[in-house]
């Protein structure tokens, strides 16, 4: 390989590429990586560590949906210890968040899809999807249970 390079390029210059690789990190002169007290939040910025950490609320979530599921049909006892666990005021902060947590996903997924069209990727245009985002969210949480308590 070296052989073929040098060909191309006169043998110093590619000696000194090959030496400038190969020497330790600790001795090399490069510039160090902004570190996150470097910069200014932005609503971006936010929503995406936001949809990330409301994902993996998901998976939790979708676990103690499961376990609802399987004390049904383990057995009557089995599912009112769950549905109760699940009506207490504890449990509902929990169903609230993983309410939350769907939607806000969801509407992080369909920002998500209408960049890959290769709109809204202005910056004014981002910040203005990731606020729609939160707000969307918000209010349709309060609606599903306003809804899900009147239907009750």
């Amino acid at each position: 390989m070296l052989m073929i390079v040098s060909r191309v390029w006169p043998e110093r210059n590619v000696r000194e590429a090959y030496r400038a690789m190969t020497q330790p990190t600790v001795t090399r002169q490069r510039p160090l990586s902004p570190h996150l007290s470097i910069y200014k939040p932005v609503i971006t910025m936010t929503m995406s560590i936001v949809h990330r950490i409301t994902g993996g609320a998901l998976y939790f979530g979708t676990l103690l949906l499961a376990a609802w599921l399987i004390s049904a049909a383990v057995s009557e006892e089995c599912f009112n210890t769950v549905n109760a666990l699940f009506s207490s005021w504890i449990g509902r902060l929990i169903l609230f968040g993983y309410t939350w947590a769907l939607l806000h996903h969801l509407a992080g997924g369909v920002r998500h899809l209408i960049w890959d069209t290769g709109a809204g990727l202005e910056k004014h245009t981002a910040s203005r999807i990731a606020w729609t985002t939160v707000v969307f969210s918000v209010i349709a949480t309060i609606l599903v249970w306003v809804v899900a308590y009147s239907v009750r």
